[in-house]
Order: C-alpha cells, then sequence, then structure tokens
C-alpha cells in the first residue's frame, strides 16, 4: 500500500520569522499524524531555519527548485548537493509557475531529476494541463508528453524514488477543483503511462499526488480514489490549521 504524501509549498511567501512561526504550529498540531508524510517547502532563504526546527519531527524538508549543475558559474542557483546540506530530503520541479514564468521546459526537469536523484534528493515533479488544453481535450496528449520527456532514461529504481503531482493549472489558486473523479481518471491514466516506461510493478508503487486548490473540505474525497496518493497544497499550507487538517484527512 502507498504511503501518503501532503506537501506544503510556500511558494514565495514567509521570510524567516514568518516561517518559523508558521512551522512552529505545524509542527505542533501534527505531531500526532504517523500514517503520512509531511512536507514543508520554504523559501530558500527560510530553508535552514525550518530545517533545524523541525529536527526529529515527522515533518520532512523540501526545496521548491534546483539546478541541474554540481556547482559552477551559475549566478542565482541552487544546487543539490547544496539543498541537501541544510536538511532537504525532497525537492519539487517542473510546476506549472516555473514554467510558464521562467521557460523550464520538460529536458530541464529531466536534468534536474538526475541532478536530485544524485544525491538522494526525492523529486516531486509536477504535470498538468491549462485550461484551454482541458477545454480543447488535450489533458492526456500533455500529460503523455510531460511524463514522458521528463521519465525518460531513469531506471525502475530511481523511478521509485520519484513522485508525481498532477496539477491541472486551471486550478492552481483559483479556487477552482477537479472533481474526485476527474482527478481519479488523470491519475490512473498516468499511472498506467509510468508502467509502460519502467513496470507495473514499479509503477504500481509510485505515489501520484493532486495539486490544485486542495483544502480541508475536499480532500478526503480526493484521497479515497484509489491513485490519489496525497496532495501538493498551495495557498491552505500557509495557515497551520487548514494544512493541518489537510495532513489529518479522515483515513489518515
Amino acid at each position: 500500500m502507498r504511503r501518503p504524501i501532503i506537501a506544503g509549498n510556500w511558494k514565495m511567501h514567509k521570510d524567516v520569522s514568518a516561517a518559523l512561526d508558521l512551522v512552529r504550529q505545524v509542527k505542533v498540531s501534527v505531531a500526532d499524524a504517523r500514517d503520512v508524510d509531511i512536507v514543508v517547502a520554504p523559501p530558500f532563504t527560510a530553508l535552514l531555519a525550518v530545517s533545524r526546527e523541525i529536527e526529529g519531527s515527522n515533518i520532512e524538508l523540501a526545496a521548491q527548485d534546483v539546478f541541474w549543475e554540481p556547482s559552477g558559474a551559475y549566478t542565482g542557483e541552487i544546487s543539490a548537493d547544496m539543498l541537501r546540506d541544510v536538511g532537504c530530503r525532497y525537492v519539487i520541479l517542473g510546476h506549472s509557475e516555473r514554467r510558464q514564468y521562467f521557460g523550464e521546459t520538460n529536458e530541464w526537469v529531466r536534468k534536474k531529476i538526475k541532478a536530485s536523484l544524485t544525491v538522494d534528493l526525492r523529486p516531486i515533479v509536477c504535470v498538468g494541463e491549462d485550461l484551454e488544453e482541458r477545454e480543447a481535450g488535450k489533458t492526456f496528449d500533455v500529460v503523455t508528453m510531460q511524463v514522458s520527456q521528463c521519465m525518460e532514461g531513469f531506471s525502475g529504481h530511481e523511478m521509485g524514488k520519484i513522485t508525481i503531482a498532477y496539477e491541472p493549472i486551471w486550478a492552481i489558486g483559483t479556487g477552482r477543483t477537479a472533481t474526485p473523479q476527474q482527478a481519479e481518471e488523470v491519475h490512473a491514466f498516468i499511472r498506467e503511462q509510468l508502467g509502460g516506461i519502467t513496470s507495473r510493478h514499479v509503477s504500481d508503487g509510485m505515489r501520484i499526488q493532486y495539486g490544485g486548490s486542495v483544502n480541508p473540505d475536499n480532500i478526503s474525497d480526493l484521497m479515497a480514489q484509489p491513485n490519489i496518493d496525497g496532495a501538493l497544497v498551495g495557498g491552505a499550507s500557509l495557515k497551520a490549521d487548514s494544512f493541518s487538517r489537510i495532513v489529518k484527512f479522515k483515513g489518515a
């Protein structure tokens, strides 16, 4: 049985003081949640402080991006080794905002996955269609291209360390959420695709999160779906109460 994973992506919110205040509240609220992996992804500037604060707790640390080279003249970039050095275990890659605003490509994401796995940093790889693509019936075409190009060349062992996050772009920060049935349909499709890339045994063990206006009111219905293994939470992760309620969804 796949262990659920709930990750909070704080995006460009929270200075160090505010990040510490938030994670302290979350730490207390979710201390008794033992059947789910809990991950928080603060901005780069707060990673070290948050890492120290959650040490020994049931919360893991993620970064919101990484560069694929281990070192060099890459002003403004952060390597996978640097993220491990400050305590990160996970890294979010290929988020739609990275693709939209910074030109991130599937090839870039693949290279970042490879760099992350080299230092045992576990990637959370985002895929998903925009509203125009959804309405044109191109959801599966878009997801097929993203998954196939991002996952190209990895062994079954490596694939087992990767989490996929299906995030329909039209539902991110809009208040619109895919119905549990819509989300499940795409999750099941992704799992089938992963099985073709690696093996059914490996794909059956891979976790696929849903992201897109996840909140305490819809998390239980989403998590009741057989191929939804968790959530990548945006706005609702910025408040301790709402994020904790998501983490402690019925059945966790």
